[in-house]
């Protein structure tokens, strides 16, 4: 059984239920963010399911130099501690360098270190040093077994706040596919797991320009990442996802998320009982 980690007043881990981590890809303004956060919320609140907001203030990676990569370090936080504070909800969001670690320290709940950089280890390491809860992305690259490398450069400045995050391996070229038995894996370090439905269902490059994906098969994927006993699920959400500025093609559709959310947790609760 893995370890219990709070966010907030979240517990995350053993048998309690599987929280819901989930947002847009990016910060697409502040009144959009508010609007879909409290969104989110009721929906959460109304299937009883842990909620944390997650969005990224700034998406380094994009595949595009013209890409949108959101409104950047100092305005993202700041919507992201409106969010926090106003809508009453933990948040969420990733890191690109070590200079935004101490920033970001200030506003999140959970640092998350994207799948391209969880070998950084200076920043994984500073990251570690803020004391938060740190969610690690296993790269698309990474066996589920060296995970236990990035969880040794956390837990050697003393923190044993950690999540570790599951979102797909890479299967030839613009295509990722899921291993099930990797959050057997993972689980296995005692830490609690997150599977990332959207970000599974992504194709890298797939489009040229951008990044394309199968949310279609989103749905399927989180009942079987909850019939393997998660602790939380990640998942990309939006109200119009053909008109989201970042990762449309892998986010769910805001009006599919309830129904998912009442078949995850009946799962949940035979799996765990």
């Amino acid at each position: 059984m893995s370890k219990i980690i709070k966010v907030g007043n979240i517990s995350i881990g053993g048998k309690n239920p599987f929280v819901l981590i989930a947002g847009p890809c990016v910060i697409e303004g502040r009144t959009f963010s508010i609007q879909l956060a409290k969104a989110l919320k009721k929906l959460a609140c109304e299937c009883k399911v842990p909620f944390i907001f997650k969005a990224s203030f700034d998406k380094a990676n994009r595949t595009s130099i013209n890409s949108f990569r959101g409104p950047g370090l100092n305005k993202g936080l700041a919507i992201l501690k409106d969010i926090k504070e106003n809508v009453g909800v933990p948040v969420l969001s990733d890191i690109h360098n070590v200079d935004q670690v101490q920033e970001a320290a200030k506003v999140l709940d959970v640092i998350q270190i994207p799948a391209f950089l969880c070998r950084q280890t200076d920043l994984v390491v500073a990251a570690a040093k803020t004391k938060r809860v740190i969610n690690i992305k296993k790269g698309q690259f990474l066996a589920p077994w060296d995970i236990t490398q990035v969880i040794k450069k956390i837990e050697f400045v003393g923190n044993k706040k950690i999540l570790l995050t599951e979102r797909g391996v890479s299967f030839g070229y613009n295509n990722l596919v899921s291993d099930f038995r990797s959050l057997n894996v993972m689980a296995k370090t005692g830490y609690p797991v997150v599977y990332d439905a959207t970000h599974s269902v992504q194709q890298p490059g797939g489009l040229g320009a951008v990044s394309g994906g199968n949310n279609e098969y989103v749905p399927l994927l989180s009942r079987c990442a909850a019939a393997a006993g998660i602790s939380a699920l990640f998942v990309e959400v939006h109200p119009h996802p053909k008109q989201a500025l970042s990762d449309g093609p892998n986010s769910l559709a805001l009006a599919k998320l309830k129904e998912l959310l009442k078949t995850l947790t009946q799962i949940d609760h035979i799996i765990k009982k």
